[in-house]
């Protein structure tokens, strides 16, 4: 058995560490330390993502509203990851389940989510996203 972590370890880190880098990005006074080609790096080609409203997008969709996103919340802004778990596995491919707990401008929204990871070599926590669901469990307060 070698010593490198499993992959539900990898995919779990990067869930969280995506995540952070969402808070740096968005975050007006944290932007300026964020490195938006880690998260590219991490998104993988044919990436798909089913928003929590249905709406789906393809990869560079994506990239570009996370681009053009940058610094847009205040200081308030804050993610929490909450209950990761494994789902499905086969070979270098792995389901991950979390929910995702938001804080923007003082109201809480939480989803759950589901992503799928493969494994790469060339990313920060050795996978890369390749797909994406989110369903509201607590929609945007208004």
């Amino acid at each position: 058995m070698s010593g490198e972590p499993s992959l539900f370890s990898r995919a779990s880190a990067e869930v969280v560490d995506l995540h952070r880098f969402f808070v740096d990005w968005f975050v007006a006074a944290r932007a300026g330390k964020a490195d938006f080609s880690r998260f590219e790096r991490v998104i993988g080609d044919g990436f798909a993502m089913v928003a929590p409203d249905g709406q789906v997008l393809d990869r560079a969709a994506v990239v570009d509203h996370v681009r053009t996103s940058r610094a847009t919340c205040d200081d308030g802004f804050a993610i929490s990851i909450e209950d990761i778990r494994p789902g499905w596995q086969g070979g270098d491919t792995i389901v991950v389940l979390y929910v995702e707990a938001q804080l923007r401008g003082g109201k809480h929204n939480r989803r759950q989510s589901s992503a799928v990871f493969t494994t790469s070599s060339s990313a920060p926590n050795g996978v890369e996203w390749r797909h994406l669901q989110e369903t509201w469990l607590q929609v945007p307060e208004r």
